[in-house]
């Protein structure tokens, strides 16, 4: 019976993960918030794009050169977040820049000129790449603290927040103008900002890992003592994580006093979905390359989502002739069906690997756009900006997770450096582009990039697999 108790309790220690941890499901909470409210800005400004473009007199182009203002100020942030992180630690750069953030939201409706514009943008890019750098950052050890797979939730907590945010400025738009719209944003980002850092802040973060750090010979003591009560299996939180098979068996054999050595600690992997990355030990010129064409997916299949964000409301309403409400409400369907493809992300993981689920959705997202982008009818392009959303919506959050998973920190960081460049770089080329050949040719290029995503998934499939 003793022998059963020592099993019972070294399986259900083995089993057991710091999800049941009430600092973590808090600081779990506090971070979604984070994301939430970053999808939430972020939208507030967008849908308020075409009146602003109308209050500075800008042309496509034009307003193409003042979008780079956020592409330049994010992308160059992003370099040195990671130091900061370093230095200041994650939860403090995403407190800080998120106040940034909901600071700087009020500045575009003050500008009258596309040069002001740009360099108002710059800040709000700054806030923008710090913040979403820092809040992944905090993400990857939040995650590997859980032993969850659940990038894909805080994801699908910027897309709800961009859900809100355009619902309530199409809501607004007819009534308020952009000025007193995103003045308004401030204190409402400031408070949230405040609420959720004190728990950022308050709660240190460590992600814990277990090994196994001493197993007495089976049937012996100390000095070859026959095994008695002193016996124990030590486990200390750090190291690897342990099969409790193999401690069962190791308690077991100590128990019934077999001469044979133990067994040794295995480690388990992450459970991997069934196309997930390569196994430990890939060579680092190959991890590398991996990394670098998964940033290149992240790139394509972003530059969708930022092109979508800062032209979808200005297709509705310039091209289809209607009014800032409706035009609030295509990105909506963007933001909704987002939304619902990250809160499905782990199942759809889980079940199609992640080869499928960058080919798949990448392919969704290149025919949405193609409809979203050439169909003459306000409901079909709507379903289009749907599709987009719902195929992009794990594109992201699956590169980040495997190149974290091959090189660590710093695959993060070169993937979502990667990723977000793609996202900002979208709204200014899109500009360039609808000066020479229009806006509903211009949005193609989303397809294009999309479908070169998936041919790239599709071809790294088996890169820094054992052969």
């Amino acid at each position: 019976m003793p022998t059963l108790n020592k099993i019972g309790t070294i399986l259900s220690r083995s089993s057991r993960t710091p999800t049941t941890d009430p600092a973590l499901r808090r600081l779990r909470l506090a971070l979604t918030v984070f994301f939430a409210v970053d999808g939430f800005l972020f939208a507030g400004w967008v849908v308020r794009i075409p009146a602003i473009k109308a209050q500075v007199g800008a042309s496509a182009g034009q307003l193409g050169l003042a979008l780079l203002g956020v592409s330049a100020g994010a992308v160059a942030t992003m370099v040195l977040t990671g130091r900061l992180c370093r230095r200041f630690g994650s939860d403090r750069v995403t407190v800080g820049t998120g106040v940034l953030l909901a600071l700087s939201i009020a500045l575009p409706p003050r500008t009258h000129s596309a040069l002001a514009l740009g360099l108002v943008l710059l800040v709000f890019g700054i806030a923008y790449g710090g913040l979403n750098v820092a809040m992944n950052s905090v993400a990857v050890d939040l995650v590997a603290a859980l032993r969850r797979p659940v990038m894909s939730s805080f994801h699908a907590a910027y897309s709800c927040g961009g859900l809100i945010g355009s619902s309530l400025g199409g809501l607004l738009a007819p009534h308020l103008s952009a000025g007193t719209h995103l003045l308004l944003l401030t204190p409402v980002g400031l408070l949230t900002v405040a609420l959720a850092g004190r728990v950022l802040l308050g709660t240190p973060l460590e992600a814990p890992r277990e090994r196994i750090t001493h197993v007495a010979p089976a049937g012996r003591g100390e000095r070859g003592a026959p095994a008695g009560r002193g016996e124990r299996i030590e486990r200390v939180e750090r190291g690897e994580r342990v099969a409790p098979r193999v401690l069962a068996a190791e308690a077991a054999g100590a128990a019934g006093g077999t001469q044979a050595a133990p067994a040794a600690a295995v480690p388990v992997p992450r459970e991997p979905a069934k196309d997930a990355g390569p196994a430990p030990g890939t060579a680092a010129v190959g991890s590398g390359l991996l990394v670098a064409l998964l940033g290149l997916i992240a790139a394509c299949s972003s530059y969708g989502e930022g092109a979508l964000a800062e032209w979808g409301p200005l297709h509705v309403q310039q091209d289809l002739h209607r009014g800032p409400g409706i035009a609030a409400a295509g990105y909506a369907a963007v933001t909704l069906a987002m939304t619902i493809g990250r809160m499905s992300g782990t199942t759809l993981l889980e079940r199609l690997g992640q080869t499928r689920v960058l080919v798949l959705g990448a392919l969704t997202a290149a025919g949405g756009m193609l409809l979203a982008a050439l169909a003459p009818l306000l409901p079909l392009v709507v379903l289009g900006f749907a599709l987009t959303g719902l195929g992009l919506s794990n594109s992201f959050p699956t590169t980040i997770a495997r190149a974290g998973a091959l090189t660590g920190p710093g695959g993060v960081a070169t993937a979502s450096t990667f990723g977000y460049g793609g996202m900002l770089m979208g709204p200014p080329t899109i500009g360039f582009l609808t000066d020479a050949v229009g806006l509903p040719v211009a949005l193609t290029t989303v397809s294009a990039l999309a479908a070169v995503a998936a041919v790239i998934a599709f071809s790294v499939r088996n890169i820094g697999r054992p052969a």
